[in-house]
């Protein structure tokens, strides 16, 4: 009988631990590293950028949209740096008739700042760039850019890499956190895809500590049982 009380004590201050330990990592904030990328914006209807939910190669952009595109360090959409001109289709394309068969789509490249480019890059001295991307009526937006925007560099896995020869070289490296006070990533890590979630601890973490709670739970209920 004690030995069943001293186990489902045991038991019990384990589910504790585990309960003050998922706690702890919900309430922590997220310090996952970012990642130096191009990310993809849409503006349809003169509305603020959205972050586009596909890639430019298949993304088809009606006549009238304008798309943007825009170097930075981001952990995720939620922190991901916009354009910094608006898709301002009118002051882009204002002066362009729309011929048969055809569209015209804005076209918006920001290469970011001096924290954002990679070790050994330059940004371009015109951060921004803009034109109006007269297409076929069936273009994707990775034809619009390339229409404004050469030469453009994509990876094998046919990732935007490169938009007017920048940067040179890489291609959505992930970059540690950066230190305190520091204005600049410390230091580069090994390639990765660029991450697309948001921050806060991940479900796997939080369902992962959910089980841990029903398991120690369960051994509970089951020691009182036998007591």
């Amino acid at each position: 009988m004690r030995t069943t009380g001293r186990t489902g004590a045991r038991v019990a201050g384990a589910a504790a631990g585990a309960l003050l330990t998922l706690t702890a990592v919900a309430a922590a904030p997220a310090q996952a590293a970012g990642y130096r990328y191009w990310s993809f914006w849409e503006g349809t209807g003169g509305k603020p950028w959205a972050y586009a939910t596909q890639g430019p190669a298949t993304a088809r952009p009606a006549d009238g949209d304008a798309i943007g595109f825009r170097f930075a360090i981001s952990q995720g959409t939620s922190d991901t740096s916009r354009p910094a001109l608006a898709p301002d289709f009118a002051g882009i394309c204002g002066g362009v008739e729309k011929k048969d068969g055809g569209k015209r789509i804005a076209v918006v490249v920001d290469f970011g700042g001096p924290a954002d480019a990679p070790p050994g890059e330059t940004v371009p001295a015109k951060t921004v760039k803009v034109g109006c991307a007269e297409v076929p009526e069936e273009a994707t937006g990775a034809e619009a850019l390339a229409a404004v925007a050469k030469p453009l560099r994509y990876d094998s896995a046919a990732m935007l890499c490169g938009i007017a020869g920048y940067p040179a070289r890489g291609c959505g490296e992930q970059v540690a956190e950066q230190a305190p006070g520091s204005a600049a990533p410390t230091a580069p890590a090994p390639a990765a895809a660029p991450a697309h979630g948001g921050g806060g601890p991940s479900f796997g973490v939080l369902a992962g500590g959910a089980a841990v709670l029903a398991l120690g739970g369960a051994a509970i209920w089951k020691a009182r049982r036998r007591g």
